[in-house]
C-alpha cells in the first residue's frame, strides 16, 4: 500500500493514541452512549459467527445512513437469496433500530475503532467479500486495509459538506487514495459528484439521493389510535429529532402559540431519547413516554423512544423537522414527514440536506424559520390555513418522489461486485 503523508500521520497518530481509547469508550459507555456488553466489538472483537458463503458488510455511521443500508439490504437479498449480511454501524440508536428492522441473513455489528489492530481482527473475523460504505463516514484504516485484502468496496449516496470538501481539496493527494480505493461510488448530490469526480479517475455512478427512494417510516396504527384518541380535538405540532439548545427555543414558541391556543399540545421528539428526563424538567416536569405516561391534560408531552417518530409524524398536521434551529447543528431527513402528510418547518442550519431543502422550500413544500417568534408563527398559519397545508404537503411529496433510478442502479452496482460464483448459484437457484 503506498500512502500519502496525510495517511502516513493519521496511521500513526491512530496507533499512538490507541491506548486512550478504553478510556475514551467507559466514558461514552457511562453516558448510555455505547453499549458496556458489546464494547469488545469497537476493539475488533466479535462473539457472532461468520455466515456461510458470500457476505456483504454495509457500514452505516448512525440512524439515517442506516436506514439507507436496510433498504439497500433488502434488496440486495431479493436479488441474491444466497448472500449473508453484517450492518456496521457506530452508534446506540443505530444498534437499536437495526435491532427493530433488520432483514433476514442479517448481523448487526458495531464497527471496529479506526485502529490498525482492531482494523485487523475485524477482518480476519468475518472475512467479507464486498464492502458497501452508506454517505460519507470514510475511516482511511478500515478503508485501506479491507482493500489491500482483496474486499470489494463501494461508496454509495456519498454526501459531503462544504467543509468536508474543502478539506479533501486541500489534501487532495490523501483523497485521491481513499476515493481510489473503491470500486464503485455514487453521490447523492451534483456537488459531491463533482469533488469526487476531482479525486477519481473512474466514472462517478448514479447521482441521487438514496433516501428518495426509502419507504414512508413505519407507523403503529395501534399507538396512533390510542394517543389520537386522548388527545381528542387539540391543536397539535410535533418538534422532531431536537438537539440540546433546541427545546427552550420550541418551548418557547409553544408559549407564544397557546396564548391564541390555549390548549395546544407540543410533541418533543428529541434525536437522543436519554435527554427525555432533561428535557420535561425544563418543561416543568412534562409526562414522559418512556414510562409510560400518556399526554393527559399537558402542554407539553416528551417522547423519548425510539422507532416512533413514524407515528408521530402520522398523528401530528405539522412538524418542526430539528437538528436545523442552531449553527453547529446541519439538519434532518425531511422526506419521513413529507411521506407521512406532515407539513415540514424547518430552521436555516441544514447543510446535511441543503438540496433537498433548498428543492422542497422553492416549491413551496417546506418552510424555513429563524426563531421561536417565526416558528410559532408559522405554525399557527398552517393550523388556520388548511388549504395552504394541503398545498404544502403535496408539494413537499413531489419533491421526494425521485431517487428510485438511481436506487436500483446502486443496487445492480453492488451485486456486479459479489464474487462470481455466488452470483452463479444465485442464477442456477433462480433458473431452477
Amino acid at each position: 500500500m503506498s500512502f500519502s503523508p496525510v495517511l502516513i500521520f493519521y496511521r500513526a497518530a491512530s496507533s499512538a493514541l490507541g491506548a486512550l481509547a478504553g478510556l475514551y469508550l467507559n466514558d461514552r459507555a457511562k453516558r448510555s452512549k455505547e453499549d458496556p456488553a458489546r464494547l469488545g466489538e469497537r476493539f475488533g472483537r466479535y462473539t457472532q459467527a461468520r455466515p456461510q458463503g458470500a457476505l456483504v458488510w454495509l457500514h452505516a455511521a448512525s440512524v439515517g445512513e442506516s436506514g439507507v443500508a436496510l433498504a439497500l439490504i433488502e434488496a440486495l437479498g431479493a436479488r441474491n437469496a444466497n448472500l449473508s449480511f453484517i450492518l456496521s454501524t457506530g452508534t446506540r440508536t443505530s444498534a437499536e433500530l437495526v435491532a427493530r428492522r433488520a432483514p433476514i441473513r442479517t448481523t448487526h455489528i458495531y464497527a471496529p475503532l479506526d485502529r490498525a489492530d482492531c482494523v485487523r481482527r475485524f477482518l480476519d473475523h468475518w472475512r467479507p467479500d464486498v464492502g458497501v460504505f452508506v454517505e460519507s463516514e470514510l475511516w482511511p484504516n478500515l478503508i485501506l486495509e479491507a482493500e489491500a485484502r482483496g474486499v470489494k468496496l463501494a461508496l454509495v449516496n456519498a454526501r459531503m459538506s462544504p467543509r468536508t470538501l474543502r478539506r479533501w481539496t486541500n489534501w487532495r493527494t490523501a483523497g485521491r487514495r481513499l476515493v481510489g480505493a473503491f470500486s464503485y461510488v455514487s453521490a447523492a448530490d451534483a456537488r459531491t459528484r463533482d469533488a469526487l469526480t476531482a479525486l477519481r479517475p473512474a466514472p462517478i455512478g448514479a447521482s441521487g439521493n438514496l433516501k428518495l427512494a426509502a419507504p414512508a417510516p413505519r407507523v403503529d396504527a395501534t399507538a396512533r389510535a390510542a394517543l389520537a384518541a386522548e388527545i381528542g380535538a387539540r391543536p397539535i405540532w410535533l418538534a422532531a429529532s431536537t438537539h440540546q439548545g433546541e427545546d427552550e427555543i420550541v418551548l418557547a414558541a409553544h408559549d407564544i402559540l397557546r396564548r391564541d391556543f390555549a390548549d395546544a399540545l407540543l410533541i418533543i421528539a428529541p434525536r437522543h431519547p436519554e435527554r427525555g428526563a432533561d428535557i420535561a424538567r425544563l418543561a416543568g416536569g412534562a409526562p414522559l413516554r418512556s414510562k409510560g405516561a400518556s399526554p393527559g391534560a399537558a402542554s407539553v408531552y416528551v417522547a423519548d423512544t425510539l422507532g416512533e417518530l413514524g407515528t408521530l409524524y402520522d398523528l401530528a398536521p405539522v412538524s418542526l423537522v430539528a437538528g436545523s434551529l442552531l449553527p453547529q447543528l446541519k439538519g434532518h431527513n425531511p422526506i419521513e414527514p413529507a411521506r407521512l402528510a406532515c407539513a415540514i418547518i424547518t430552521g436555516p442550519y441544514v447543510e446535511s440536506f441543503q438540496d433537498l431543502f433548498d428543492t422542497m422550500i422553492a416549491a413551496g413544500g417546506a418552510t424555513c424559520v429563524q426563531d421561536a417568534q417565526t416558528l410559532a408563527a408559522e405554525i399557527a398559519r398552517l393550523w388556520r390555513d388548511e388549504a395552504a397545508r394541503a398545498q404544502q404537503l403535496d408539494a413537499a411529496l413531489n419533491a421526494t418522489t425521485q431517487g428510485a433510478d438511481a436506487f436500483e442502479r446502486t443496487v445492480s452496482a453492488i451485486i456486479a461486485l459479489v464474487p462470481s460464483a455466488s452470483a452463479q448459484q444465485s442464477t442456477a437457484n433462480a433458473s431452477a
